[in-house]
Order: C-alpha cells, then sequence, then structure tokens
C-alpha cells in the first residue's frame, strides 16, 4: 500500500503518538496541540499516568470529548488494538516513544526490554504499513555513540557498542528503521537522537514523574530539594572537567518536544534547505507533493556541557536553599564528558533550544513543588 504522505496542512493531519502519556511524550502532544494537530495517543500506562493527558487537554484548552485529543490505553505489542486505532483514525504519521528506558533495569530484565522495545516496534510498523503509513519519527538515544569518538558529538560520530540493553535496543531500532526505507523508499523516517532531557510544562501541571527512586539525576535533584531524599549522590568528583564531575548536555524537555513537531514540519516539506539528507548509504529524496522520502538523523541538545555541580547549583538558585549532596565513587561505564553539536538540526529543521539550564531547573521546581508526589499527589 503506498505511503499516504503529508502533505498537508497540520490542521488536516493526525499524529499517532506512542507513549503520549509519559514525560517526553505529553509535552510533545502539547505542542503538537498547539500547532493544529490532531493527536491520537497509545500508551499502557505501564510507566505513566492518565492524569497526565488530562492536564495536557487542561494547558491546550481542549474539553473531555474534543476530537482533537483522542487516547487508547494499549500496549504496542497488541497487534489487533493497533489495527483498531488505525482503523478508527486517519493516522497520517507516528511519533514514537512507547517503550521502557531505565538503564540498570534494562540490564535486570534484558528479555522484558528486548520484546517490548524491539517486538513492540516490529508489530506497530507492521500495522502502520498494513494501513498505508509509513511516515515515522523515532525517540532514539545519545546512548547509541557509546564512548564517543570525538566532543561535541555530531550525527556523523560513529555508533559503538551500547552499554546497556536498553541502548542496545535504540541502536538495533535504528538499523531496523534504516532497513525499512532501504527496502521500500517510501518510508519517511526521522531518528531523534535526545541528549539529557530534563524541565517541565512552565504551567508546572506535567513533569517527568519516575516511579519509585529516580534514575536520572534532574528527578532526583527535585525530589532531595522538596525533601523526599536526603542527599545528591555524586558519582565521582575526580574527572578531567572543570570541577571534576561529569558533564552532560541536558535539554528542556519543551525544547526537545518542539524538536519532534519541527521533525513532522521537514518530513512534510515544510522547511528545510533542499540539502541532501540521511546518513551514510541512506539517501533521500522529495516526492511529487513535496515531502520527503528517506532516513534523516538529528542529534537533539543544547550544544552545551553542564557539570553535575552545575545542575545542584542551579537547582539551588531555583528552590532558595541549599541542597546536601555526597561524592560516591564513580559508575563502571559512565564517562567524563558527553554534549552534542546540534548545527544539522539548526540547519535543516530550522530547530534550535532555547532554554538555558536556569529555566530548566526553575521549571523542574515549579513542577516539584506543586506536585511533590508526582501525578498521584
Amino acid at each position: 500500500m503506498a505511503n499516504k504522505g503529508l502533505g498537508k496542512s497540520p490542521q488536516e493531519t493526525t499524529i499517532l503518538v506512542t507513549g503520549g502519556a509519559g514525560f517526553i511524550g505529553s509535552h510533545t502532544v502539547v505542542e503538537l496541540l498547539a500547532q493544529g494537530y490532531t493527536v491520537v495517543v497509545v500508551d499502557d500506562l505501564s510507566n505513566s499516568s492518565p492524569e497526565a493527558l488530562w492536564r495536557v487537554r487542561a494547558i491546550a484548552g481542549i474539553s473531555e470529548d474534543s476530537p482533537q485529543l483522542r487516547f487508547y490505553e494499549a500496549s504496542i505489542l497488541d497487534r489487533e488494538a493497533l489495527h483498531r486505532i488505525f482503523s478508527e483514525n486517519g493516522i497520517d504519521a507516528i511519533i514514537h516513544f512507547a517503550g521502557f528506558k531505565a538503564v540498570g533495569e534494562s540490564v535486570a530484565k534484558p528479555l522484558e526490554y528486548y520484546w517490548n522495545n524491539v517486538a513492540g516496534t516490529l508489530v506497530l510498523a507492521d500495522v502502520a504499513r498494513s494501513h498505508g503509513v509509513k511516515n515515522l519519527v523515532f525517540s532514539s538515544s545519545a546512548t547509541v555513540y557509546g564512548e564517543p569518538e570525538f566532543i561535541p558529538i555530531t550525527e556523523e560520530c560513529p555508533k559503538h557498542e551500547a552499554t546497556n540493553p536498553y541502548g542496545q535496543t535504540k541502536s538495533m531500532l535504528e538499523q531496523v528503521l534504516t532497513d525499512l526505507y532501504v527496502g521500500d523508499n517510501e518510508w519517511n523516517v526521522v531518528l531523534l537522537r535526545y541528549f539529557n532531557p530534563i524541565g517541565a510544562h512552565e504551567s508546572g501541571l506535567i513533569g517527568e514523574d519516575p516511579k519509585g527512586i529516580p534514575n536520572n539525576l534532574l528527578p532526583y535533584v527535585a525530589q532531595v530539594a522538596v525533601g523526599k531524599l536526603p542527599e545528591v549522590n555524586v558519582f565521582g568528583d575526580d574527572y578531567p572537567t572543570p570541577d571534576g564531575t561529569g558533564v552532560r548536555d541536558y535539554i528542556h524537555v519543551v525544547d526537545l518536544a518542539r524538536g519532534h513537531v519541527a521533525a513532522l514540519e521537514w518530513m512534510a516539506g515544510r522547511v528545510g534547505t533542499g540539502e541532501p539528507w540521511g546518513l551514510g548509504s541512506v539517501a533521500g529524496a522529495a516526492a511529487e507533493d513535496g515531502t520527503r522520502h528517506g532516513v534523516g538523523i538529528f542529534n537533539l541538545g543544547t550544544g552545551k556541557g553542564s557539570s553535575v555541580l552545575d545542575v545542584v547549583h542551579a537547582f539551588e538558585k531555583a528552590c532558595g536553599h541549599s541542597l546536601p549532596y555526597v561524592v560516591r565513587p564513580r559508575r563502571a561505564g559512565d564517562i567524563a564528558e558527553n554534549y552534542a553539536a546540534c548545527d544539522k538540526a539548526r540547519r535543516e529543521l530550522g530547530w534550535e533550544a532555547q532554554f538555558d539550564l536556569d529555566r530548566m531547573c526553575a521549571d523542574s521546581w515549579r513542577w516539584q513543588s506543586m506536585n511533590p508526589d508526582g501525578y498521584k499527589g
């Protein structure tokens, strides 16, 4: 079945967002609705809350029964449910977030991670193809670079063996989605390699709501600030960095969400320089309706590294009091610094991050202080 294409206005376009009740997914749904897209969310709620979508509606100013946002509670492994979703909605493109994402848990539960993330994406792509939908934006990760060969990391930086099953699923799925295009040049795929998403919507209504003890630095710092955890663990203060702590590229989740909207606009041929796109042997081409077909790969970050202590001090400024931290030994597999070169996204997507670390921390603190127990509060 031929690809339905994306050569329509946002108001005429319906986007399926898998994992749309999650942290990045919910913020992306807000940005899609703001641009006039119709959004269909599928989420199994295994690591998210339906409350997030109620709040998305509040931010967007749409009612519970508005046709602009529809929600299905289902797993991407559920082929029958996916067929029903595609049959009931005129889906034009997919933004694919759904997947397990905790690095440590992936080491303990590799089978669950490969099954959910890899097999789930295969089911999704197969069902989408049978309905003539071959436009997909994939939530990838900078983890595919492994220990990078150079900093800042460009999209041409060679991929290395991932250090955990979570990272392996991202790398494997990049290959699967690239091979889809090689086998059928109607596919239109964008791989977005995120760096470290933090922050929250400025309303304080939606944000990151990790289950149990947070795996990532920022929600951990936020829970220390609100008194739920006693101290911040700083793993290593003897790296060759300005203050000895690890340096990462933190990006505001709203900037990241807008990057997905920019990727859709670019796929639809509405932005860009007309330069050749894709990487390696996978070239892209423009269709008669102006939409692009091929595989586009983009880093989404700020292009600036911040250390662990930079984050702690920025959060102290946001919450108005000092935060206790304890230096622990380095963790195996951690690298000294990791940050992006984002010139390609700026040049081709017309996108760049707008918010600095202080804003990321201020928005995180607003979310955490308004919702000390997350969506359960």
